[in-house]
């Protein structure tokens, strides 16, 4: 599938604000602090602020998203932005706490349009928020300690697990009767397994590709199994925010077929899956 230069994303240029909370992006900003400017973007889309896409994160998710030279940058990000380059508008990011993403706190405050990241499709979340159709399908993955002679999920009985706190890893560890250790974040789990805290963690497989990616994890840690629990991401709205959501879902399949998304899969994931991009926009995971 050959890639339209024209569809080519930009990277978010962002800085930590004094509070650490809020990553405004380094061009010029169009708000207007609520001092006349329009909220309304192209095709009528609604804005919490003005000349701005306001996204919820969760920092770090690499590859999805992540600060790196002090830009946030990663595969969600570069997706918001096709949709804020759609609408004539730049793309702010929040960093939020993770539990706000099932509950849709943040966007039923006002202080998110959406949200991206890396957040599994499931039923009981979508009582609270509007699920864009799925961009990517996920695995969990078990990291072992290659001293901890793990080969399988079978073989976490009896082993200290690790798993970051409110995912569907964390949930299909305890499902299987596990009691994880619980992490805040993904670098927080890394660490956990660096540290000897646990002796292997049930996480996102594009997050474990991430970190095999540096020779130190590869030689201390590997794969000892991949789950296929049916897991497919999506962005989330406010419920009943239609026209936003009909933004993203027309962004996404503009990527998909003008080659956009392979290529940013490619630059952010790995190898290009095709099932990928051919996800069905009704399904989700269990």
């Amino acid at each position: 599938m050959n890639s339209v230069l024209a569809r080519r994303t930009r990277i978010l240029a962002a800085t930590t604000a004094a509070a650490g909370l809020l990553l405004v992006a380094g061009c010029t900003s169009t708000d207007d602090g609520g001092s006349g400017g329009t909220k309304t973007a192209a095709g009528g889309v609604e804005l919490v602020k003005a000349g701005q896409l306001t996204t919820c994160t969760h920092l770090p998710y690499p590859p999805f998203q992540s600060e790196i030279d002090g830009k946030v940058q990663g595969f969600d990000v570069a997706l918001i932005d096709l949709v804020a380059k759609d609408l004539g508008v730049k793309q702010d990011i929040l960093d939020t706490p993770f539990e706000n993403f099932k509950t849709g706190a943040f966007l039923n405050s006002g202080e998110c349009d959406l949200a991206a990241a890396g957040m599994t499709i499931t039923d009981e979340r979508k009582k609270n928020v509007d699920f864009s159709d799925p961009y990517f399908d996920a695995t969990q993955a078990v990291l072992a300690d290659k001293g901890a002679k793990i080969g399988s999920f079978a073989d976490l009985k009896g082993k200290k697990v690790g798993a970051q706190a409110q995912t569907t890893g964390e949930d299909y560890a305890k499902s299987q009767g596990l009691d994880p250790v619980s992490f805040e974040s993904s670098d927080a789990v890394l660490n956990g397994l660096r540290s000897g805290q646990v002796d292997a963690v049930v996480i996102d497989y594009p997050v474990v590709q991430g970190w095999l990616k540096d020779k130190a994890n590869a030689d201390a840690f590997e794969v000892a199994d991949n789950i296929n629990t049916g897991e497919q991401y999506g962005f989330t709205v406010k419920k009943g925010n239609t026209k936003l959501l009909a933004a993203v879902n027309k962004a996404l399949s503009e990527a998909k077929s003008d080659g956009t998304y392979r290529e940013l899969y490619e630059k952010w994931i790995g190898p290009y899956d095709e099932s990928a991009a051919s996800a069905s926009p009704s399904a989700s995971a269990s």
